[in-house]
């Protein structure tokens, strides 16, 4: 593979219905009585996934441990506990990619993170803010960070920035504060990019600890309406949001909460950036497009 630019190939998200995670609807597997089985033995709401990905979830699991039909599983659900457990981690989305979509993060780099540091010196605020919602294991948000480094290095001046990285699952999050990785991971990575802010540790990468100090990690559930934005951030106003690939796991309502919480949280003249699979998502919750070639978008007023 060419280390000169992105290999366009790496990372790009096939829309539901597709790939490897989006596959071809299961038969009717009686998704709301497992999940009601689920839902009553732990106390979590586990309504809000999109009924797609919960038949195909449902369906691994199940064939996984052989079983013929919904309704054994379903029995088998209510005796066993460690299958309630596994079922319960199935649902949870954990991929995650450096640069994933290289198309969007060519234009983060080359127009959108310069007008916002350009919109930043002119007013006089004090930094770039970002989020990083559902960060899985780190690489979006060091890949951000990665940028606004460089584009410091590139000015006159520093570029004052702060990035807020969250993910609902623990052991995600100590991995990203690791910030350490297998050569796999970094395969979209420019390779000057891999000398200049990764340091060899055996067969693994580690991120710079330039790079990792400017990303704060937490645990923050996105469905979760009790507050609008990651109490580490404070008071939210994030100049760039980036929530990838995950709003078509849910169904309508948890769509609507996570997207209250970007509209609410995002500052004038923001960007919230998606994957490729969402931008209808985005545009029917009337987010106005900044780039009709990558879904990037910024909230109406």
């Amino acid at each position: 593979m060419s280390r000169g630019r992105r290999n366009s190939s790496l990372g790009q998200l096939s829309a539901p219905g597709q790939g490897p995670d989006r596959g071809p609807d299961p038969p009717n597997d009686q998704p709301e009585r497992i999940l009601r089985t689920l839902s009553e033995g732990n106390g979590l709401d586990n309504f809000m996934y999109d009924e797609a990905f919960l038949g195909r979830a449902i369906l691994r699991r199940r064939q996984a441990i052989k079983l013929p039909d919904a309704l054994s599983y379903n029995e088998f659900l209510l005796a066993s506990p460690s299958e309630a457990l596994a079922l319960r981690e199935s649902l949870r989305i954990h991929h995650s990619e450096f640069f994933r979509n290289p198309l969007t993060f060519d234009l983060l780099e080359h127009r959108i993170l310069n007008g916002l540091v350009e919109r930043k010196e002119s007013s006089g605020a004090p930094e770039i803010r970002v989020w990083s919602a559902g960060c899985a294991a780190g690489q979006e948000p060091y890949s951000v960070s990665i940028l606004l480094q460089e584009l410091s290095e590139a000015r006159q001046r520093p570029v004052p920035f702060r990035i807020f990285a969250t993910d609902r699952a623990e052991d995600q999050l100590v991995l990203a504060r690791r910030g350490e990785y297998d050569a796999a991971a970094v395969g979209n990575v420019r390779w000057r990019q891999v000398n200049r802010w990764f340091t060899g540790r055996g067969s693994a990468f580690v991120i710079a600890e330039g790079i990792r100090d400017q990303v704060d990690f937490s645990v923050y559930d996105l469905l979760d309406e009790r507050g609008c934005c990651p109490p580490a951030s404070i008071f939210g106003e994030f100049d760039l949001i980036l929530c990838c690939n995950l709003l078509f796991y849910y169904r309508s309502e948890g769509r609507r909460i996570i997207l209250n919480k970007l509209r609410s949280c995002l500052a004038p003249g923001g960007y919230v950036v998606t994957g490729e699979a969402e931008r209808e998502i985005l545009l029917d919750a009337g987010f106005l497009p900044a780039d009709a070639t990558a879904p990037i978008f910024q909230g109406r007023g």
